[in-house]
């Protein structure tokens, strides 16, 4: 059992004020495998002292000094490259090969970006006869990071309040708690001064609230759902912080007749990746209808090709999702579809054969879908697509952007000028074109209740900036 019942906190791994373990659950068998602990008020307010004490040196760190530790934290996380997907894969199930080669790269190259970004980047410059516009740190940051994609979400909130002279605490979800300590050992071997860094572990309901409500927090950083947006935004106004959120998503996957061949195949891969534990994953298709009874034959043999495994096992396959909170979810959303009349294609609520133990579930789709239901419109967070055929341009759009989410959408087309045209109309964060990735640097967030603000290249670095005019400056 791996014990990681210490916070780090002003330089130190120090115990909790009160003692309140926490067992981390294995996805793959059910096991527990590490205790933590669950911080309270107390833990938080130290944290929160250090960092503001440290804010005031931090703050003054020149450009060059903040490059240097952020390089040198890089080769450590190099270094320490394999341990971290060890950690993502126990923790949250994510198969080791993907952890490898998708999960833990992520967060190495959002430090790789950000320190090109920080070397490129103006805090200063003159404005007109008179004025110089200073960007200055915003102070001191809670940032709340999800269990899904732990260590990129990590390095797309600590990276740049560290590069631009933020101090901060973080609390990484309880559930996926490892990835994030073994982090925190690496900002301390890389030398970052005591207070600028500090970790707390806990739940939402009680690190979390208490850090959104902190008078002495400048900035809350969350990545989650759109109702624990909600509530942390209540929470942070009675003392006017900056909120930024990264929230949930029903990303629409638009078909078109004249798709590249494998885009139906290639849209069921992506649903699946990660366990379909991806706030932009496209879970809706919408298929033309003149290609519709082809398309859904191409998912449905795609998605029974798809494997279903430990995550600790080499080789091409998904895992278990999370938790059994998490399981429990998408299994009743799963009999909601079949209760509402949705057909269900692939998949189902049954455990995968030969999988007795943990939380897996079957790649599942389903057909004769209607907006109505409520696997049209809620956020599943599992490995389950609804395929939707439309008629026209507009009708596909009109149904992609009926929802209260907008992060991320698709298309798929040969027809260049068509693809500009949808995109443009698409109401969504990032819009993925015949399965195109962003370049590094571009900024990731959503539209509606997908949350705001912006994470990611030189707009990740504003998000913990406050922007000063400075009059009569010459």
């Amino acid at each position: 059992m791996i014990d990681k019942r210490n916070f780090y906190i002003n330089g130190k791994w120090v115990k909790p004020f009160k003692s309140n373990d926490l067992e981390v659950i294995n996805p793959s068998n059910e096991d527990p495998f590490a205790i933590i602990s669950n911080g309270t008020k107390e833990d938080l307010d130290f944290a929160v002292q250090s960092a503001k004490k440290a804010f005031v040196i931090w703050k003054e760190s020149s450009k060059d000094d903040r490059i240097q530790l952020l390089e040198k934290l890089l080769t450590i996380y190099k270094k320490r490259f394999n341990e971290m997907a060890e950690a993502i894969s126990m923790e949250m199930g994510c198969p080791i090969d993907w952890s490898l080669s998708v999960q833990t790269t992520s967060g190495q190259a959002h430090l790789e970006d950000f320190i090109l970004r920080l070397r490129e980047f103006k805090f200063e410059e003159t404005f007109g006869a008179n004025s110089n516009i200073v960007h200055e740190p915003i102070g001191v940051c809670g940032l709340i990071t999800p269990w899904n994609w732990p260590i990129n979400q990590i390095a797309l909130k600590v990276v740049p309040a560290l590069a631009t002279g933020c101090t901060m605490i973080l609390k990484p979800s309880e559930i996926a708690p490892i990835s994030a300590m073994l982090f925190a050992e690496m900002i301390d071997e890389a030398g970052f001064p005591a207070g600028v860094f500090n970790l707390v572990n806990g739940d939402g309901a009680g690190v979390g609230n208490h850090m959104s409500a902190h008078p002495d927090i400048d900035m809350i950083s969350f990545t989650g759902s759109t109702r624990a947006g909600r509530l942390i935004s209540k929470n942070a106004a009675e003392t006017i912080k900056r909120v930024c959120l990264e929230l949930g998503g029903k990303g629409g996957n638009i078909v078109f007749a004249d798709s590249y061949p494998n885009a139906v195949r290639d849209g069921i891969k992506n649903v699946m990746s990660n366990s379909g534990q991806s706030c932009d994953a496209p879970t809706r298709m919408l298929v033309e209808k003149s290609i519709y009874d082809r398309a859904v034959k191409e998912a449905i043999d795609e998605a029974n090709k798809i494997k279903v495994d430990s995550a600790l096992k080499k080789g091409d396959h998904i895992g278990p999702v999370v938790s059994k909170i998490q399981y429990d979810k998408i299994i009743n959303l799963i009999q909601s579809g079949i209760d509402e009349g949705a057909t269900l294609a692939a998949g189902g609520p049954e455990l995968p054969h030969g999988l007795n133990k943990g939380y897996f579930i079957k790649p599942t789709i389903f057909i004769d879908v209607k907006n109505e239901m409520r696997i049209a419109k809620e956020e599943i967070f599992g490995p389950v697509l609804s395929i939707i055929p439309f008629e026209n341009e507009d009708q596909a759009v009109d149904i992609v952007n009926a929802t209260e989410y907008g992060l991320g959408n698709y298309l798929q087309t040969e027809d260049k000028e068509k693809a500009h045209r949808v995109s443009k109309k698409l109401r969504s964060g990032c819009v993925y074109i015949n399965g195109n990735t962003p370049d590094a640097g571009t900024p990731f967030g959503g539209y509606k209740q997908s949350g705001n603000g912006r994470e990611g290249g030189v707009w990740g670095l504003h998000e913990y900036l406050e922007v000063k005019t400075i009059a009569g400056w010459k």
